[in-house]
């Protein structure tokens, strides 16, 4: 990638112009023409380092909850081959999730659990309905559906490696900074609320519409039939986390990928505040410990996404990090870096090995 591809990457991501002509508006940013912006735009499309150019909503905002299962698909060399074979296991697993809309993202990892999947729908039974029907059709088994308990940072936004920082002089197309969020709650009650129930026709129409990927035009927003204020309020009601550029972290210069999991204390807050019971305060004070360590973490330019969950028989690991590098002697550096920061040898590393799936959900079909 040139100079302007990594200026452009470094900025859209999150700052995609919500504007009539948003490639005029980032030509005059980048003092460039407006075709000069738009062709390096659609070239880094039609190569793939640019998934899609869009919305990325907040489901539970709009009424759905998201669960990351973890379980297991026998494997065998053919699945890592790049020649043709015959149908395997894990082949016929991937090819019936592809027939899912409400599986977004589907990775092969190495651990006993090898297939990681995120379902979206519009309550837990959904999600098990989903779940058991790819169970009949293919050979995955010993699924483990899990909520998220503790949230600390969910950001795809990565600069591409060796990308300038780029002045933006236009409001950013995200909800306030929230890059790095922490917040303690009960996924049950919140999303027991119905955000669809405050959406009319037309607003659920745009969200649909947003969740797909802007027209090849100067105009996409005229072009979509989409308006932009409309964008900018769907922010500014937080149903919509940014608008931008989604890439293919592979081919933007980071083709290195780990989930790495680590063993926290899972011991809750016992509100010792009042409490005469020293074990209370010690449990409590290794817990906000550990808690602002992880903090630490997430703040990790390298780390995309970071959050708790249940652990369970097999897998004792409940702090789960993203972690991304253009190569994997970084990766590995990376990794022991966050052991460091948090004060944690007790982890596993799961590489991906191989990406299955990887789509947005889109909304109200």
């Amino acid at each position: 990638m040139n100079e302007l591809d990594q200026k452009l990457l470094a900025i859209i991501q999150d700052g995609f112009p919500l504007v009539e002509r948003p490639y005029k508006a980032l030509a005059e940013t980048l003092n460039v023409s407006e075709q000069e912006v738009f062709d390096a735009v659609e070239m880094l499309r039609a190569s793939g380092v640019i998934r899609r150019i869009g919305g990325v909503y907040d489901s539970k905002k709009l009424g759905f909850i998201s669960r990351l299962c973890a379980g297991m698909v026998p494997t065998s060399s053919q699945d890592f081959s790049t020649e043709s074979h015959d149908e395997t296991p894990m082949e016929k697993f991937a090819a019936v999730v592809m027939g899912e809309p409400a599986i977004t993202h589907n990775y092969i990892r190495c651990h006993e659990y090898n297939v990681w999947f995120t379902v979206i729908a519009e309550n837990e039974a959904a999600i098990e309905t989903v779940v058991e029907r790819v169970c009949a059709k293919t050979e995955l088994h010993d699924v483990h559906v899990l909520s998220a308990t503790k949230k600390y940072k969910i950001d795809t936004v990565m600069g591409a490696a060796g990308a300038p920082v780029v002045s933006r002089l236009w409001l950013v197309n995200r909800v306030g900074d929230e890059s790095v969020v922490t917040e303690r709650h009960s996924e049950r009650s919140e999303e027991s609320s119905n955000f669809r129930g405050n959406l009319s026709e037309s607003d659920k129409s745009r969200i649909r519409t947003a969740c797909g990927d802007i027209p090849h035009t100067h105009t996409p927003f005229k072009d979509w039939g989409v308006s932009c204020d409309e964008l900018r309020e769907d922010l500014a009601a937080k149903r919509m986390r940014r608008f931008g550029a989604i890439l293919r972290h592979q081919n933007a210069g980071f083709a290195f990928n780990a989930m790495v999991c680590f063993r926290l204390n899972e011991e809750p807050f016992a509100d010792s505040r009042h409490s005469d019971n020293p074990a209370l305060r010690h449990s409590d004070n290794r817990r906000l410990e550990e808690s602002s360590k992880v903090l630490v973490l997430a703040k990790k330019n390298y780390v995309s996404h970071c959050y708790e969950r249940p652990s369970f028989e097999k897998f004792p690991y409940n702090l789960y990090a993203m972690m991304h590098a253009p190569s994997a002697e970084l990766l590995s550096r990376y990794i022991e870096d966050a052991a460091k920061s948090i004060d944690n040898s007790n982890y596993v590393v799961l590489n991906s090995l191989r990406e299955l799936k990887k789509t947005s959900y889109r909304f109200f079909l």
